[in-house]
């Protein structure tokens, strides 16, 4: 039989989460953290329940200075317990006394500050840490003016009365488990680690930030504050992933060697299962498509704890298969047969799934998704502007483009993108489509002509770096990241729908138009014509797209171009 140190007493918050655990563990009950810590420490329990963190109250900053005193041991799984808070007096057969002093552990103020305010807002507050030792010493002295906020199993076992219940919604508290041994990998883990006391410098939090951020490692929590005898920085991190994780151990090691460069200044306290204290309603993701992209989204699904399946014409499970088993379906196929995959899987979907669209194009395949699938069934597009060499989605750009059955599957998948970093523009399909056709069809149209042009021109590759400007050499370098990447992807970008046409039509008449200017030489009139398409043209735009353009020089300059 295991044992179990936790905060009591019977019937406490603590005492059910350590029971919730392990139902059959002996459980040592104790009033502070401290002596939880101790018992640890001497080895008289196997495992230890550290409350860390309230919804309603936050950070539990006892627990981040008592960290220092884990010499032994690690945190090595977490615990997240609803807490029922009510409100309770002795049993008053006659008219009822307001109280004028409530009693409560420190904690529980802060978690019920608002139903306090709202109820009882000249009462004393009075803390103790003993909870048992107060409530017997209301009923032996028949304290009538006395309250009691606690869980209400605690109340009735001591003989109170509940004058009311759920008073402080949406609270939770996440324990800390500590035990002997390091846990291994489960697929979906943290990794929390603590410096020892810090020589403070300007920008160390960024720098050591920076570590996790080119890497694309999520920090899920950091917090920094000053030892209290050596007044100097101490900083803590929970980091997704776990401590065996190549990538994990590189960024720490450049963090201890060369952001913070002293040695042995991370210590790890351990890694564990990953706790969210967000509720997730989707459990998994079902990919139509088995690209790279596909293949890409799975894994950081995966990472996020999702179960997540891949299928297409060569898998062992068929599309058909996995729609049956999933909360959400996300078709990820080239854009040419996007709107053919989506008739012909969309009427298997039911009502209270979601499907999601990894596509380029809007119009065509949001129309094609809302008349195959049942209403009942969520629709959202979302175009990801970047490919699977990508390492992360920080700053890069997504577009979402939702509709009225865009609901709370759609958010959810939204809210995995806004959490790594990508940057989100919100778009009709008729603007999306329009936008593409200026951000990508139009660019990736010209780039082919321009390859084209050289080859009819016998232009020596060579020869295009010591003939160009810095500004010219823009056009050179996206024709050159086309031509060294797979054509079907470009191919199908250029031959998408939609009101993308509209931007590569206007611009090629327009571009007749600029020649024919330009060869009869009539400069005035192109000099009016640039002043007129300035005005269209804000001065905050102009002056944001200079200055990357400067930064894009200065890059090309020091490169050698």
């Amino acid at each position: 039989m295991i044992s179990i140190a936790t905060l009591g007493p019977h019937g406490s918050d603590g005492y059910r989460a350590a029971r919730q655990y392990s139902p059959e563990a002996k459980l040592h009950l104790y009033n502070r953290i401290p002596d939880i810590i101790n018992a640890f420490l001497k080895e008289e329990v196997d495992f230890a329940f550290v409350p860390i963190y309230n919804t309603r109250e936050g950070e539990i900053k006892e627990y981040f200075r008592l960290q220092k005193l884990l010499h032994d041991g690690y945190w090595v799984d977490n615990l997240v317990l609803p807490i029922h808070l009510s409100f309770g007096c002795l049993k008053q057969n006659d008219k009822i006394v307001s109280p004028e002093n409530i009693i409560g552990r420190g904690s529980v103020f802060k978690q019920c500050e608002d139903y306090i305010s709202e109820h009882y807002p000249n009462a004393t507050l009075m803390s103790v840490p003993d909870i048992g030792a107060a409530m017997a010493d209301i009923k032996e002295n028949n304290r009538l003016n006395y309250a009691i906020v606690d869980s209400e199993e605690l109340l009735l076992e001591h003989g109170f009365e509940i004058r009311d219940r759920e008073i402080a919604a949406h609270n939770r508290t996440r324990f800390a488990i500590l035990g002997e041994n390091l846990s291994g990998p489960s697929g979906y883990d943290a990794t929390a680690v603590i410096t020892r006391p810090l020589k403070d410098r300007v920008g160390m939090l960024v720098d050591i930030l920076g570590e996790f951020t080119k890497r694309g490692i999520n920090i899920l929590d950091l917090r920094s504050e000053n030892d209290i005898k050596s007044q100097k920085l101490q900083i803590y991190l929970e980091i997704e992933g776990h401590i065996g994780s190549d990538l994990l151990q590189e960024a720490l090691k450049c963090v201890e060697k060369e952001v913070i460069q002293e040695e042995d200044s991370l210590r790890l306290l351990g890694s564990f299962p990953r706790v969210d204290m967000r509720v997730k309603k989707i459990r998994s993701f079902g990919f139509i498509g088995t690209g790279a992209m596909s293949e890409w989204f799975a894994d950081r699904l995966e990472n996020e704890g999702y179960q997540t399946f891949l299928t297409g014409r060569s898998t062992i499970m068929s599309p058909e298969e996995m729609i049956a088993d999933v909360n959400v379906v996300v078709i990820c196929v080239p854009i040419s047969v996007t709107v053919a995959t989506i008739e012909q899987y969309g009427p298997l979907l039911k009502d209270g799934q979601a499907m999601i669209l990894l596509a380029g194009e809007s119009e065509q395949t949001l129309q094609a998704a809302t008349e195959v699938t049942s209403h009942g069934v969520e629709l959202m597009l979302v175009h990801n502007l970047w490919g699977p060499q990508a390492q992360s989605m920080k700053d890069k750009n997504a577009t979402v483009v939702r509709t009225p059955r865009s609901g709370s599957f759609c958010s959810e998948f939204e809210a995995f993108l806004y959490k790594h970093g990508a940057d989100i523009s919100q778009d009709s399909p008729t603007k999306h489509d329009l936008l593409m056709g200026v951000g990508q069809k139009l660019p990736t149209t010209i780039s082919t002509a321009l390859a084209m042009t050289l080859k009819q021109h016998a232009i020596d590759c060579a020869d295009i770096a010591t003939h160009s400007t810095l500004t010219s050499l823009y056009g050179i370098l996206a024709m050159a990241r086309i031509h060294n990447q797979n054509p079907r992807t470009y191919a199908e970008i250029m031959a998408t729908g939609g009101d993308g046409r509209k931007i590569v039509r206007s611009f090629a008449k327009n571009m007749l138009q600029v020649v024919e200017m330009a060869e009869e030489q009539r400069i005035p009139e192109l000099c009016d014509l640039i002043e007129n398409s300035r005005s269209h043209l804000s001065p905050e735009f102009l002056a944001k797209q200079m200055k990357q353009s400067r930064a894009v020089d200065s890059i090309l300059t020091n490169s050698g171009k």
